[in-house]
């Protein structure tokens, strides 16, 4: 399984775009790579002259402070087109066209993908600093660093004496395109990925500053479910938002910020953010090799696009991402101008949302075994519409024929009963235990009714 960073896994962006003013001020943005940007900053900043450890040990600050404006999405959660200012009042120096200095382009070049982060963390830590001199601060001291290096001080251990012992130097980051980390549509009930887990375990936390936000508990990890519906509006109610549950860009970013603010990811003293707290049942990405349910889902999508566009393969759902089911999903990239690479990724996975839901009411009666079509959705427990009504009267008549099927009621809310008969049918005849209703168990369903 190949890995694409996500906004929630640290990366070293390609680019970062400077705004060169203070953030309200009216000036331009400017868009360069990461590791002249660092060069350009630690130019501005630094001496050429120090010593190479007082130099390697400002620089670490310099890169870590700006990923962690960027993994913060500290100015874009606020509404600006930046990821940064040129303003040393906000954050560092940088001076557009500058010359740089070879010895400090060397180390950049040695050092961009790495940052500082406290030990057990993932996230880019706050390294705050100042000159030392001019001004002082709870962080690095520029000025400071030199008489440490002249004393046989290492960048680590410079870096220790201001920001604590408790420190790792992570190398090897990953570098990644710079995007901004709102998925490609909103997210409402029934959505399903990694974008509705990160949604789940921000709001659980700010609910602990914000007790009024419903604990989201019983919903699956990564699918919206009721209980995420209602944590939505209530934290839309908070904030003054539109209350429809539904996570469009403004309350993504909303979420966002308030999120970065109770953790004080932006602080020097953080609360930090480990691993295990955006962990997800869902891939990045799909490819060739994978298999599961999700692939099951996925073949499901393409499949119907197939059946309704004659220049993309109708294939089979198997469950195994094999390569038709890559050939087809190339076919797509290509029609809809999207990177031909025959990977599910996220643009890729939008569009497949997009074109189901434009095509529902139009995909023809031989794509599928069933005549009823999934409302293309996942259907979960406490969700109450028309298609929950219609879920129950199918399992209904089943139970009538076959006694291992639990009886339900037609109330038209995924109550315990429908879940329990939603599992029976799943166990006995998709080999799978999950509960909620997504393409395959809905048609699975819907063809044993029909037979009926």
């Amino acid at each position: 399984m190949a890995i694409i960073s996500r906004p929630d896994q640290p990366f070293i962006p390609e680019e970062i775009t400077v705004h060169l003013g203070e953030p309200d001020a009216p000036a331009e943005n400017i868009t360069v790579s990461f590791p002249d940007y660092i060069k350009n900053v630690a130019s501005s900043e630094v001496y050429p002259t120090w010593p190479e450890s007082a130099i390697r040990a400002n620089i670490y600050a310099q890169i870590t402070y700006a990923l962690n404006r960027i993994y913060t999405e500290w100015y874009r959660s606020r509404g600006y087109d930046f990821d940064i200012t040129n303003s040393t009042k906000y954050d560092q120096s940088f001076v557009a066209n500058r010359d740089v200095y070879e010895n400090i382009a060397q180390i950049v070049d040695e050092v961009f993908n790495s940052y500082v982060a406290r030990q057990g963390r993932i996230e880019p830590l706050f390294t705050a600093y100042c000159d030392g001199k001019k001004t002082t601060c709870e962080g690095l001291s520029q000025w400071g660093t030199v008489p440490l290096a002249e004393n046989g001080y290492t960048p680590y251990q410079i870096l220790q004496h201001y920001y604590g012992e408790d420190i790792n130097i992570i190398r090897d980051v990953p570098v990644n395109a710079n995007f901004e980390s709102y998925p490609l549509y909103p997210l409402r009930l029934g959505s399903f990925g990694q974008d509705v887990s990160i949604i789940q375990h921000e709001l659980n936390r700010i609910g602990q500053n914000y007790p009024s936000i419903p604990k989201i508990v019983n919903d699956q990890n990564g699918i919206f479910g009721a209980e995420t519906e209602a944590a939505v509006k209530q934290f839309q109610k908070i904030f003054n938002l539109t209350v429809d549950g539904v996570v469009g860009s403004s309350t993504w970013y909303k979420i966002k910020y308030i999120y970065n603010a109770v953790k004080g990811l932006g602080d020097l003293a953080s609360e930090g953010l480990i691993s295990e707290e955006i962990q997800s049942p869902f891939e990045e990405i799909w490819e060739e090799g994978d298999s599961g349910i999700w692939v099951k889902i996925i073949q499901y999508y393409v499949r119907v696009v197939g059946c309704y566009y004659p220049d993309i393969p109708v294939i089979e759902i198997t469950g195994y991402y094999g390569p038709e089911t890559k050939a087809a999903i190339m076919e797509l990239e290509k029609k809809f101008n999207l990177i031909v690479d025959g990977i599910v990724g996220i643009q890729t996975w939008a569009l497949l949302d997009s074109q189901y839901k434009k095509i529902l009411n139009d995909i023809p009666e031989d794509c599928l075994e069933n005549k009823s079509i999934y409302p293309g959705y996942i259907l979960t427990k406490g969700m109450g519409d028309k298609n929950v009504t219609l879920l129950q009267t199918y399992l209904q008549k089943i139970s009538e024929s076959d006694s291992d099927i639990p009886r339900v009621d037609v109330n038209g809310i995924f109550d315990e009963k429908t879940e329990a008969a939603v599992r029976a049918i799943q166990q006995k005849y998709l080999g799978i235990n999950v509960g909620f209703v997504g393409p395959n168990t809905w048609s699975q369903i819907a063809v044993i009714y029909e037979n009926l």
